[in-house]
């Protein structure tokens, strides 16, 4: 046995803490315990797994049953550090790197085979790779020479601060044939728990702030919401919604991906834990994708414990239980859950025809007549494309909107202004005196004769 042990050695006999103590083993014992302690969570130094496969704990235990603690002590590759690449290809490969140091490995790959270096498909990238990674020339980006002070930062509680993020998803069947979908996700920076999270068929501000009101009714009212720069999160009605509800709207910088370094990790890990597994000619529809999708996000993501988050007793907790820890720091809707809809309708801008309709995405809406010329705004829930009612131009409720219904107008009593009436009344008078005083002046003039 060596004198000195290395951590990975450690934690190994102690994954095999109730295999080792044992002496004997009845049959079928073997497999329950391995099966047992591959769904417990483990601290794996240098990693950031936090759990380990059957197969490697039963790995481990013939190891250790053959060799004892030597036998769980990871063994040096007698070929490291050395590379099989003649000392000519190596010079071309590391030419390559430094004389662009943005070049991937697949093009330097390319390079050598177009010149006739070396054959198709004989050179493997993981052997390029060790070679610049020996030569510390793996980073496709040139340093900068004033590095950017980054630092790690977290919020202290729950709804200090909301990230929000949309992720280019799969390409699924839907009525309207194959349509490509769009991961729209609000979430909590002191937690990791996702607000709400939501396949749509679009990146469009109406996707965007549908997320952002649902994640408003299921986790309260944030302080702040760190967005991306694209148009759909710079539109001046998700901006009116954050200034109406008093959330700080905060851009993040351009350019800069390391400000969203939790989303990015995010998105990672939907890629790999969701997205694989997930067989999309089995999904017909979009509902169905958010279905499968929120099961796996309130059953498994919500519940695994995530690296990050630590409790005083220094466990690793889920995004879940890190959100209940400060259910008493979240600040409720109140009132404001029952009119949110309002906050979310957009306003445009519109001029009141002769016929006392608007139009909205090709449709009409007839309003009161009493503002016929004037311009208001229309004030429209954008999900459903339907006006709701008008406003002033100072935001003053004026009157409802309704879809036009010609057939309807045909029995429908027109009102006319009292003004209108009155002059039809007076033109009435004055003609009937008029006649009255030519009969008059007509039977003085016989009379004289």
């Amino acid at each position: 046995m060596k004198s000195t042990l290395n951590a990975m050695a450690l934690l190994r006999l102690s994954v095999l803490g109730p295999l080792a103590s044992r002496d004997h083993l009845n049959r079928g014992e073997l497999k329950a315990i391995i099966k047992q302690l591959a769904t417990q969570t483990y601290h794996i130094p240098n990693s950031k797994r936090v759990y380990l496969s059957e197969k490697t704990i039963e790995r481990w235990y013939y190891r250790w049953k053959a060799k004892g603690i030597d036998g769980l002590i990871s063994n040096t590759r007698a070929d490291k550090d050395t590379c099989q690449l003649s000392p000519e290809i190596q010079a071309m490969i590391l030419a390559c790197k430094k004389d662009n140091p943005a070049r991937s490995i697949q093009t330097i790959i390319h390079f050598l085979e177009a010149t006739g270096k070396v054959q198709k498909e004989a050179l493997s990238r993981s052997t390029v790779h060790r070679l610049l990674q020996k030569n510390k020339l793996s980073t496709r980006v040139v340093d900068a020479v004033e590095k950017i002070e980054r630092r790690a930062f977290e919020s202290e509680f729950v709804g200090d601060l909301w990230f929000g993020d949309v992720m280019h998803g799969p390409v699924i069947q839907t009525e309207q044939g194959r349509r490509k979908v769009y991961l729209v996700t609000v979430m909590d920076d002191a937690s990791r728990l996702a607000c709400h999270s939501a396949f749509c068929l679009d990146e469009t501000a109406v996707s965007i702030e549908f997320v952002l009101k649902e994640a408003l009714l299921k986790r309260g009212l944030p302080k702040k919401l760190l967005v991306d720069n694209g148009p759909a999160y710079r539109s001046e009605s998700l901006q009116n919604v954050c200034a109406r509800l008093k959330i700080r709207l905060i851009y993040s910088k351009p350019y800069e991906p390391e400000s969203k370094g939790k989303l990015e990790r995010w998105h990672k890990t939907v890629r790999d834990q969701f997205l694989t597994e997930l067989d999309v000619r089995a999904v017909h529809h979009i509902d169905e994708l958010n279905a499968r999708w929120w099961v796996w996000l309130e059953k498994k993501y919500h519940q695994t414990p995530h690296t990050s988050l630590i409790d005083v007793a220094l466990n690793h907790q889920s995004p879940l239980a890190r959100f209940q820890q400060d259910l008493l720091k979240i600040q409720p809707l109140g009132e404001i859950a029952k009119k949110l809809d309002d906050y979310f309708y957009h306003r445009i801008k519109r001029v009141i025809k002769k016929d006392a309709t608007v139009s909205y995405e090709g449709c009409l809406f007839e309003v009161p007549f009493e503002f016929v010329g004037e311009t208001v705004y229309l004030v429209v829930d954008a999900p459903t494309q339907t006006a709701k009612y008008i406003e002033s131009l100072q935001h003053e409720w004026l009157g409802l909107a309704h879809p036009l219904d010609k057939l309807a107008n045909n029995h429908r009593t027109r009102h006319r202004p009292s003004t209108l009436n009155n002059i039809h009344q007076t033109t009435k008078t004055f003609l009937v005196e008029e006649l009255y005083q030519q009969n008059n002046h007509q039977l003085n003039t016989t009379g004289e004769k």
